[in-house]
């Protein structure tokens, strides 16, 4: 059905763009906010949209990535609901995580991935200290 639909509105779709700012983002803000009410008719659901978009602003501003966090909130129920269920299955054995190579081999992958970040902070800090020095 959506097929049907989104194929003849492709054009209206586009005209979507051509409409300036200062017109789309009040009427995107007041349909986020009849949203946030309709589910649960409470307003702590509308307190907790301005929350997420005044973090969502704070993040954009200071330069930190909102992908990420979207992909925490998206996916960390499953991870953790996963994480549990193989607790159980092992009996809360934290070394199941380790027997395999796959699961080691991408254990071992996060943490390089973890750790980049802080080698690349320190070299520049030594490269730093060293041309100070000389």
């Amino acid at each position: 059905v959506l097929l049907l639909l989104n194929l003849p509105l492709v054009p209206l779709f586009a005209q979507l763009l051509r409409v300036p700012t200062w017109i789309l983002f009040p009427v995107i803000f007041g349909l986020s906010i009849i949203g946030a009410y309709s589910v649960s008719e409470r307003i702590f659901d509308v307190e907790l949209l301005a929350a997420f978009g005044l973090l969502g602003f704070l993040m954009a501003k200071t330069g930190f990535p909102s992908a990420p966090l979207i992909l925490g909130f998206v996916l960390g129920d499953a991870m953790e609901r996963a994480l549990r269920q193989s607790l159980m299955m092992s009996q809360g054995d934290l070394t199941t995580f380790f027997q395999r190579p796959i699961s080691l081999v991408l254990l071992i992958a996060a943490v390089v991935i973890l750790l980049l970040p802080l080698v690349s902070w320190f070299n520049r800090a030594r490269v730093r200290a060293i041309s100070e020095g000389a």
